[in-house]
């Protein structure tokens, strides 16, 4: 077997030295990332998503990030309220990168920073808030540290996208405490709510009875102006038919004799119908001669007295 000679091997290494350094230089980068480029040590450019050519052994990929949201736990932490209540809190924060160099460059860990950074501000936040004010306020607390946390990492090229607080635990003792005060307040809510009904019932019963009054009385009213002017036209028909017979008798004086010979049958038809035994029907010319010699018997007696008067 001949040995190979030098000058067959020199090509071969040239060529694969050519193939590994343009190798080197093509850069594919996936969608949706950065890289960022270094030319002797010095930034130089940022590639996005796709085919790009760089100098090999001149530049070099300093870092590579993603663009795509990014979540960072705040780990589960004790903190104190302002009520001196030890609580413990975990949350996430949602973040991406929107200047790769600045992210690069402008701070060692974003992640690490943003994740002490969420710790520190929640410690701040929660501090200013008593206990219930923690519990009833998530959403309160998620923007006031989402605005601290981002006002700080807009420096290095970040965008703090959202911050969401998972878990908000308290004491045992604490929590007992807190049944207890929920159990108090719905019975109290329940007597003032039975207060109130009791009240409002007592007066719409209350309502009802002075509306029933007031419309016994709108009728007793009514019923009095009724019967008045029943009585009105009453009395206005019975002196319309006074004028009617007083022009009638002036106008024929049998007329007079007409109504009471009328009255009379009238009375003698119900003397008649009475049961009675006692009763004696007179006829009507029996007692004018009765009542003709009652008054010639007084007319007698009165001459009588007078003449002995006289003598």
């Amino acid at each position: 077997m001949e040995p190979v000679s030098v000058a067959a091997v020199i090509p071969i290494a040239i060529t694969v030295v050519v193939f590994v350094i343009i190798a080197k230089g093509v850069k594919i980068v996936p969608q949706s990332h950065a890289w960022v480029i270094e030319r002797l040590g010095k930034y130089n450019r940022t590639l996005e998503g796709g085919f790009h050519l760089i100098i090999p052994i001149i530049d070099s990929v300093s870092s590579k990030l993603t663009k795509q949201e990014q979540i960072i736990d705040i780990p589960q932490q004790s903190v104190i309220t302002r009520d001196n209540v030890n609580i413990s809190v975990d949350g996430i924060v949602f973040v991406q990168v929107q200047n790769a160099r600045e992210a690069t460059y402008g701070i060692v860990n974003f992640k690490s920073a943003i994740a002490n950074l969420s710790t520190t501000t929640l410690r701040a936040e929660v501090g200013q808030l008593a206990l219930d004010e923690t519990l009833s306020s998530r959403d309160t607390l998620n923007r006031n540290i989402l605005t601290a946390i981002d006002e700080a990492s807009q420096k290095w090229g970040i965008k703090t996208m959202r911050v969401e607080l998972r878990d908000i635990s308290v004491p045992l003792e604490i929590e007992e405490a807190m049944n207890m005060q929920m159990k108090a307040e719905r019975e109290k809510r329940a007597i003032e709510l039975k207060a109130q009904a009791d009240k409002e019932a007592v007066i719409r019963k209350a309502e009802g009875e002075r509306q029933k009054v007031f419309l016994e009385a709108e009728a007793i009213e009514r019923m009095a102006d009724a019967t008045k002017y029943e009585q009105e036209q009453i009395a206005e028909g019975q002196q319309k038919a006074m004028v009617m017979i007083n022009e009638s008798m002036s106008e024929n004086p049998q007329a007079a004799e007409f109504m009471l010979a009328k009255d009379r049958i009238v009375a003698f038809n119900d003397l008649a119908k009475n049961e009675s035994s006692d009763k004696v029907i007179v006829p009507y010319e029996t007692t004018e001669l009765i009542g003709s010699l009652s008054i010639l018997k007084e007319f007698i007696g009165s001459s009588k007295e007078g003449k002995d008067a006289n003598d």
